[in-house]
């Protein structure tokens, strides 16, 4: 057999799998590994400027195209940095392949220098971790690893490799090596019966669509039943973008934050929830026992774990989700099942409890900001966004038609995500427009990320919603709490300013808010313009571009130009500082905002 570095038998392995890039920073710990890479040359390698934002490309990269994102790192903080980023995708299951250095292992224990015990740090957060203590293992724990993360739920993986395993010559042949079989779990035929008997003999059923059809890729299964059957579809928020929002059946989200009213006032309802690869968590369901009422459930998941973890099911299918649908199907036809009437005219309904967005105000309202994206992009367009006020509107106002075209981090919710997550979408769809939907505070945790972009001429557009505040604690302090206490980021808010300094404040887009000063006089330019932080200036320090937009009516126009620089572009757009966002503690109680 032939012989050769576990390193090299390592990367040939991830070629093998489909890996066409890989996102990390070299370290000390990880050398012998990033040699293989180098020397094997057909894997591209994407320099960050922080671990974390390496796992969220990695994130943002599987989300978008379906397939295994792969980041690398050295040992001790390098690889330490990974933990949020294999939580994101540990709860969103997101099959992500991290890779770390680590010391020797004859110091393993002995606190020396970066060797921290990665694997036993990450296992809550990951569906396998392992440290390599025997060169000949490298191959089987590389072919493994592919097998765990896409087989079942997926999710991602860690593999630690000491400096001297990665040093270790082995014996390896790749030309009989071949990737393992992934098992798709297919549905009892019984349980498929009685799913479809439930649901025809139910008043009012409704279908929730959940992230697991997306990832599954069963979104065109998942339509052909709602329309066999003539069902009305809800989704959860990790579901949106798995069924056109305008398809005559699709009612909108159902959350306490992330929803829309007719998407809400459906499953409420509603009699019977046929429920697919949904987890029921506690920002979709809210008042679990509103949500439950009298209807009963179906619900299937891939993941055991999922049934009856947060509701107990009528019936429970621990099957694939796209087997189950076809399976599904095929019932329908067998027993040539004519599709009743719907009885609510769902675009109907839509129409009537849609939010109001058309605002003209200044400072802008935040809704006005989703009717001019939803008005220029195209459905080809790829939406990325995090946690905060602005995924919130996000969520309840923007209209997506394509499934991947929607990429949100939903379980864990780490702010700075959004930014290298994109970065990941255009490097794995290059033919897409990326947009990222972002907060202002957002923007300033993960904006390592922009050097990056423009360094590797990632062109994406970046849209900040800059109220100054952190939005989303601000509000929950006000209602909750009663106070407003170290939720403002903007600082030097107000500048003084002359008559003779307005031709240089209109070059920034700030003369508006100087109004019809007269020469001699001084005037403060306030909050709403004055934000502090400067968005645009920091993208043009890393190479960048960018614009501030103070009036509604410059919105489409900055798109366009943003759209057409063709390098990452910021549009720093001025938003009334205490606008609060629908939500609620229920799904029939949700308190509504203008």
């Amino acid at each position: 057999m032939p012989k050769m570095n576990s390193m090299e038998a390592a990367v040939r392995i991830l070629e093998s799998e489909g890996v066409k890039n890989i996102f990390g920073i070299p370290g000390a710990g990880i050398l012998p590994f990033y040699r293989a890479l180098m020397d094997l040359g057909t894997i591209k390698h994407m320099v960050t400027r922080h671990e974390e934002s390496a796992i969220h490309m990695a994130d943002g990269y599987a989300r978008a195209i379906g397939a295994v994102g792969v980041c690398a790192a050295t040992s001790g903080p390098g690889a330490s940095n990974f933990v949020t980023g294999l939580y994101t995708a540990q709860v969103d299951s997101i099959p992500i392949l991290a890779i770390t250095g680590q010391n020797v292992r004859s110091q393993l224990g002995r606190e020396a220098f970066q060797a921290v015990d990665i694997a036993e740090i990450v296992k809550p957060v990951t569906k396998r971790a392992y440290c390599v203590k025997e060169g000949g293992l490298v191959p089987w724990v590389f072919r493994e690893a592919f097998k765990i993360m896409k087989e079942g739920r997926p999710g991602p993986v860690l593999i630690d490799l000491p400096l001297d395993v990665q040093k270790e010559m082995i014996e390896y042949d790749p030309e009989t090596d071949v990737p393992l079989p992934i098992l798709h779990t297919p549905p009892n035929r019984k349980q498929v019966v009685k799913a479809l008997d439930m649901i025809l003999e139910a008043e009012a059923p409704v279908m929730l669509l959940g992230g697991g059809v997306i990832l599954a890729d069963a979104c065109d299964e998942f339509r052909a039943v709602a329309e066999a059957l003539q069902i009305p579809v809800v989704a959860s928020y990790m579901g949106k973008s798995g069924m056109p929002w305008n398809h005559p059946l699709m009612a909108g989200q159902v959350g306490i934050q992330c929803n829309t009213p007719s998407g809400n006032k459906v499953f409420l309802d509603s009699t019977l929830v046929f429920a697919v690869g949904a987890r029921f968590n506690d920002r979709h369901t809210g008042d679990i026992n509103v949500y439950k009422g009298n209807r009963k459930f179906i619900h299937v998941d891939v993941d055991p774990g999922q049934l009856g973890k947060n509701i107990t099911p009528d019936l429970g299918i621990c099957a694939d989700a796209k087997l189950t649908l076809q399976a599904l199907l095929e019932e329908i036809e067998q027993r040539k099942i004519k599709p009743r009437p719907v009885g609510l005219k769902i675009p109907q309904i839509r129409t009537e409890l849609e939010r109001k967005t058309d605002y003209d105000d200044i400072p802008i309202k935040p809704q006005r900001v989703f009717k001019e994206i939803n008005e220029f992009f195209d459905e080809e367009t790829v939406f990325v966004t995090c946690i905060g006020l602005n995924q919130i509107w996000s969520g309840q106002l923007q209209k997506i038609t394509k499934p991947r075209h929607y990429l949100d981090c939903g379980g864990a919710g780490p702010l700075g995500w959004d930014m290298p997550a994109s970065i990941g979408a255009k490097i794995a769809r290059p033919d897409k427009q990326v947009v990222t939907v972002v907060g202002d505070f957002g923007f300033q945790f993960c904006m390592d990320a922009l050097p990056v972009a423009v360094m590797y001429k990632v062109p994406f557009l970046i849209v900040v919603l800059n109220n100054g505040y952190l939005g989303l604690i601000r509000q929950a302090e006000k209602y909750m709490y009663e106070m407003e206490y170290e939720v403002q980021i903007c600082y030097d808010c107000y500048q003084e300013c002359t008559y003779e300094e307005l031709p240089k404040l209109a070059e920034g887009g700030t003369s508006s808010a100087v109004g019809s000063l007269e020469p001699g006089e001084v005037a403060y330019i306030p909050e709403n313009e004055g934000r502090g932080f400067n968005f645009v200036k920091f993208a043009e320090a890393c190479g960048a571009a960018g614009e501030r937009v103070v009036d509604p009516s410059e919105i489409k126009a900055a798109l366009k130009r943003g759209v057409d620089a063709g390098i990452p572009y910021v549009i720093d757009i001025i938003l009334e500082k205490d606008t609060d966002c629908s939500m609620g503690v229920s799904i029939d109680a949700i308190r509504e905002f203008e």
